[in-house]
């Protein structure tokens, strides 16, 4: 995958239009506040289907992205293994990135 989506995840999280961990997600996407939820490939399979699931029943956008390791490393706290992304706009330039580097 191309690191252009991970300095603009960065740079989401600095502007205050990310939530981070398992619950917190659930809540965003439940409220229809989260506008994409991204998911490392490297989650446990119950999280990853239950963010899934939740984002499905909701109709929010969800990609499964790198490892663990390379989304902490792009937000600079460790240990993460989803991201929601609260900000439309923010949201619409990571799809269309990530599309690119499946695509591409």
């Amino acid at each position: 995958m191309s690191n252009s989506y991970l300095n603009l995840l960065g740079l989401a999280l600095r502007a205050g239009k990310c939530t981070l961990g398992e619950e917190s997600i659930v809540r965003e996407i439940k409220q229809r506040k989260a506008k994409l939820v991204l998911i490392a490939n490297d989650t446990g399979k119950q999280t990853k289907k239950k963010l899934t699931d939740k984002c499905s029943f909701y109709e929010i956008p969800c990609y499964v992205v790198d490892d663990r390791d390379t989304l902490s490393q792009a937000i600079g706290k460790a240990g993460r293994v989803a991201i929601a992304i609260l900000d439309q706009g923010f949201a619409k330039k990571l799809q269309s990135l990530l599309d690119e580097s499946i695509r591409g």
